[in-house]
């Protein structure tokens, strides 16, 4: 009997389609017992799967691996029973947890596929503000020679290897922004689930949730790459955003349920916090009127910090490397905790 691997990455945004090539080396690594269906899209890769096209849903129907982004509603309907494994182009997986929660399947995301280059953004986030970069291009839009301001100290203007950078969630993206912290000098610590899995060689401490006011107290920098859970929803709130040292920067590109929005305008109006460098949002795309979009201390990003050209490398490794494994029986990389929700 002819068993069925589905591939629904067919976006219709470049930075998420799978090439051809990609596809191609799917099939040559399933080999030819398998019956390996290319949905031509288009798939949503924006959210966690949405309800799925109906040709995704029609080939989904007896499928035993599925390969999307999460896992669409109408796809886990027509699948259940069959799929043993599914695997998301994404690193959140929330609704696809819901979806699967009891069916048996075995869920794996992208998540350590992201690290490298959302990283990167982080890095380019925290200069951004250190090295008043804001304040320059403010100077710019208006020709303004703003030479004595710099010089005159006006402008918070600080070396990196000074800062004390605080990572909320040390997973793959947390470690990669601590690797980077550690590189440069700066002082590095953070939160987990689990902190007795520890953190980067040179971290200073690891603790767990109830560590989040002490790690604050303690940075300059506290960055946001926790996954989004029932148990993270609103964690870096108003008491967390008060006991930031003056002229601390928040950076998140986890999910913006993570950050108590109000509350972080009302720290940046206050005057205390040198700024924000926000990716993700409690609504996307964020809403014109929103307070964000004209703060002279925000930086705003369209939820697009793990945009890279080399995604489908990384990808494509993660994805033959399971299907690799699920086929010698062994067990998968980046399985999905669905009881912890990431």
């Amino acid at each position: 009997m002819t068993r069925r691997l589905v591939i629904d990455l067919r976006s219709p945004r470049p930075a998420w389609r799978i090439p051809d090539w990609s596809v191609a080396a799917i099939r040559e690594a399933a080999g030819p017992a398998w019956d390996v269906r290319d949905v031509p899209g288009p798939a949503d890769s924006d959210g966690d799967g949405g309800t799925g096209t109906p040709d995704a849903v029609a080939v989904a129907a007896g499928a035993e691996i599925y390969l999307g982004y999460g896992v669409p509603a109408g796809v886990a309907s027509a699948a259940r029973g069959t799929l043993r494994w599914a695997h998301s182009g994404t690193a959140g997986v929330g609704a696809s947890i819901e979806r699967l929660r009891g069916s048996g399947t075995v869920l794996t995301n992208s998540a350590g596929v992201h690290a490298e280059p959302m990283a990167d953004w982080v890095l380019a986030a925290i200069a951004y503000f250190a090295r008043g970069l804001d304040r320059m291009i403010e100077a710019q839009r208006a020709a303004r020679w703003a030479k004595a301001e710099a010089t005159d100290l006006k402008w918070p203007m600080r070396e990196l290897r000074d800062l004390r950078l605080g990572v909320v969630g040390l997973g793959g993206v947390g470690s990669a922004v601590a690797r980077r912290g550690l590189a440069l000098g700066m002082r590095v610590a953070g939160v987990r689930r689990r902190p007795e899995r520890g953190g980067p060689p040179g971290v200073a401490w690891v603790g767990g949730a109830d560590a989040l006011g002490r790690l604050a107290a303690e940075t300059d920098c506290l960055v946001v790459t926790a996954p989004h859970t029932a148990q993270s929803v609103g964690v870096v709130d108003a008491g967390v955003l008060g006991r930031l040292p003056d002229q601390a920067v928040v950076v998140n590109v986890s999910r913006g349920s993570l950050v108590d929005e109000a509350a972080l305008v009302a720290a940046l109006d206050g005057g205390r916090l040198r700024g924000a460098a926000l990716d993700v949002f409690a609504t996307e795309p964020l809403p014109a009127d929103h307070p964000f979009w004209r703060h002279p201390r925000v930086l705003v990003s369209p939820h697009a910090c793990a945009v890279t050209e080399r995604f489908w490398e990384r990808e494509t490794a993660l994805i033959l490397d399971n299907l690799r494994r699920y086929l010698l029986g062994e067990p998968l990389l980046n399985v999905v905790d669905l009881d912890a929700g990431y």
